[in-house]
């Protein structure tokens, strides 16, 4: 069974996760990742094949 979730909303739940926890310098990665999605800014679309690419590298890792 494949599950498939949207960008925005992995994001915009981890940001929401990470700043209820307090845990501030974590969730800023993820906060910027979730601003660039929901905004698809011009840089969105090298950002979305940075991290394909890192997939498909964690991937073939294991």
């Amino acid at each position: 069974m494949l599950l498939s979730f949207s960008a925005v909303a992995l994001f915009g739940f981890l940001t929401a996760v990470l700043l209820k926890v307090r845990a501030h310098a974590a969730a800023l990665p993820t906060t910027f990742l979730f601003g660039f999605f929901l905004a698809d800014t011009g840089a969105a679309p090298v950002i979305r094949q940075l991290l394909a690419d890192t997939a498909k590298a964690l991937n073939s890792l294991g």
